[in-house]
């Protein structure tokens, strides 16, 4: 899924997996609370938590990304590969933005 062949994710795998479980869990307990019929405000704000959780993800993702992945570009001395690690950190950053 868009990852380039030999590279591999950097981040705390063990955290980061726990914290998507949890956030599993938290999507599990919306849908039931949804099914329910729960109170709205209550759905809205489990739904935030659940945001938080992925957002914490996301930043711990791209965090070690540009600590390794970035890095070993920019120490490469390989323009392509700079320029490439850029971009995709462009990328991400235009659609954290919408």
């Amino acid at each position: 899924m868009g990852e380039t062949a030999g590279e591999t994710m950097k981040a705390d795998n063990k955290q980061i997996t726990r914290l998507l479980k949890t956030a599993r869990g938290q999507l599990d307990g919306i849908l039931k609370m949804v099914e329910d019929d729960r109170y709205c405000i209550d759905i809205s704000n489990q739904l935030l938590a659940t945001q938080a959780i992925l957002k914490k993800v996301n930043r711990s993702i791209i965090h070690s990304h540009i600590e390794h992945c970035v890095m070993e570009a920019y120490e490469s001395g390989d323009p392509d590969n700079q320029r490439e690690k850029l971009t995709e950190i462009d990328n991400i950053l235009e659609k954290l933005m919408r």
